[in-house]
Parts: structure tokens; C-alpha cells; sequence
């Protein structure tokens, strides 16, 4: 089965023009002014601290980031305000195909896990291994699990007709892969380090490296998806998908660690990245979005 990229949606990189000390572009006539880093630095913070000051007076630990996430612009005109429709699979016979199952091993190909070996010559960027387990609450692993990724290239840009970001394509990459975790929960993908891109939030905004991560279970409807940061990157402070993530814990979870034992000699350098499905220690995910 070919695998095409997904749409990387509003967080997708745009243009940006060629001077360094670009203006703010202008909006729309009747357009409300284009908020600045600054503004929604402040709107995070506000956001952290009114969360912390809800967990140290007893508030129940959430389960995902909320969906009205102020500094995320787009979330908050976007997102579902009603709850799901549950689907009557004996009064919809068809219903029942979405129940059914998703890839089996022979579906899946060592070559959908290496990134960097499905074209014909070598990508450009820094080869990455980037591997890990996935769980239960209770540690378990989960066996079978269909893990897919996608993500931009060394230069910040997806290959996606909608990315028009002017950051250079390259040719030997497409930043999608898959995998089935093996009997111990574990997934391994090989890929190159995805660059930072910038995108519409507000004046000068830019994601911090990233890869997304979905995870299937026994069907197309139970899916969840999420993404895996790098240690270190300097914009985490500046991303509002990021901090939407209002517990500083939960936040740490999304960040994979370097593992110089992953590493490959003279090929490429290793992350852990462990992920947990539910429970209290799970990894958030994008649900909702």
C-alpha cells in the first residue's frame, strides 16, 4: 500500500519573505490586528499558571489539552463543541467496516519503518533512530500496534502540496513511515531530524521540531495521535500546540531523550520515546483536533 503524507493542516508552514526583518504582515481590512509572540508568551503563561493553581486546589488531573486553548488560534475556531455521535451499527449494516481490521504484518514492510531508504538516493538532514515502547496503564505491552509517522524534512517543509513554505523540497524524502509493534510493545522508525517551519498562529511563529505519531488499535476508529519533540529546542517556550499542554509533567512526556545505546555508528544518533495509551501517566494526545 503506497503511503502519501497526511495534510499537516494549520500548523503547515508558509511563506515567508526573503528580507530577515520581515513586518508583520498586514491583515485583513476589519481584521483584527495579528497578534505577536509576545501576546500569546503572555496568554500561555496566564494559562499555565491558572492550571497550576487549579491542581494545587484539588482539580482532577485532565486527560488531553483542552480544545479551546486561547493561544492556539485555530483550535479555538475549529474545534468540536458537541459530543460524539455514537453509530447504530444494526441500523447502519455498513457501520460495521469501521470496526473492521486494521493492517496485518503482511501489510507492513521493513522499508515503511526506514525513512531514509524509500527513494532512490540518500535524504539530506541528520539520520535519526527514534524507537521505543508502547503500553497499558499498567505497563503492558501493547503487541500488534499499527504506529505511523509523518513529519516535515531537514528544512522545516512537508512534502504536501499544501506546504508552501519556501524552504527547499528534497526529492529522496517523504517523512511518512509505519510499523507493528513487535511482542514486547516496541516500534523503531529510522528518519532524519525534522526542521522548525513557520506557520499562521501569529507574527513570527514557529513549531519546534517534530514528528507526529498515530497509533491504531484493532480499528481505523480507535486512533490517536500526538506528537514527539526533541530535548533542548529553544521554541518550546514559544509554541502554544505545545503549551496547551498546561501540566509541566505531562509536557516532559512528549519529549523523547537522547540514547546514546540507540545510536548507530556512523549512521545515525537514537531517541527514546515511550508512550503510554491511558491511565495517569499517559501521553497526551491531540484528542479532539
Amino acid at each position: 500500500m503506497a503511503l502519501t503524507p497526511p495534510t499537516p493542516f494549520d500548523d503547515a508552514p508558509v511563506p515567508a519573505p526573503p528580507s530577515v526583518a520581515a513586518p508583520p504582515p498586514r491583515p485583513a481590512p476589519g481584521a483584527p490586528p495579528l497578534p505577536t509572540q509576545a501576546d500569546i508568551s503572555r496568554e500561555i503563561a496566564a494559562r499555565h499558571t491558572a492550571a497550576e493553581r487549579e491542581r494545587a486546589a484539588g482539580a482532577p488531573a485532565t486527560d488531553h489539552p483542552v480544545r479551546d486553548f486561547a493561544p492556539y488560534r485555530s483550535s479555538t475556531a475549529r474545534h468540536p463543541r458537541r459530543p460524539p455521535v455514537e453509530i447504530d451499527h444494526r441500523a447502519d449494516p455498513e457501520a460495521v467496516e469501521l470496526g473492521g481490521p486494521a493492517f496485518g504484518v503482511t501489510d507492513v514492510s521493513d522499508l515503511d519503518a526506514d525513512l531514509t531508504r524509500q527513494h532512490a538516493g540518500e535524504p539530506l538532514g541528520e539520520r535519526i533512530t527514534v524507537t521505543g515502547r508502547v503500553l497499558d496503564r499498567t505497563g503492558r505491552p501493547v503487541r500488534g500496534q499499527l504506529v505511523e509517522i509523518w513529519q516535515a524534512n531537514a528544512a522545516g517543509r512537508y512534502a504536501h502540496r499544501r506546504d508552501r513554505h519556501p524552504a527547499p523540497l528534497d526529492p529522496h524524502f517523504t517523512g511518512v513511515g509505519r510499523c507493528l509493534t513487535d511482542d514486547t510493545g516496541r516500534y523503531a522508525f529510522t528518519t532524519i531530524k525534522p526542521g522548525a517551519y513557520p506557520w499562521r498562529n501569529h507574527h513570527n511563529a514557529w513549531r519546534p521540531a517534530h514528528i507526529h505519531f498515530s497509533f491504531f488499535g484493532s480499528a481505523f476508529t480507535q486512533r490517536l495521535i500526538t506528537q514527539m519533540y526533541f530535548p533542548g529546542d529553544p521554541l518550546f517556550p514559544y509554541d502554544p500546540i505545545l503549551g496547551s499542554v498546561t501540566d509541566p509533567a505531562a509536557r516532559a512526556r512528549l519529549v523523547a531523550a537522547y540514547d546514546h545505546e540507540l545510536t548507530v555508528p556512523e549512521r545515525s544518533l537514537g531517541y527514546r520515546w515511550d508512550v503510554v495509551l491511558d491511565g495517569p501517566s499517559a501521553t497526551w494526545i491531540e484528542e479532539g483536533r
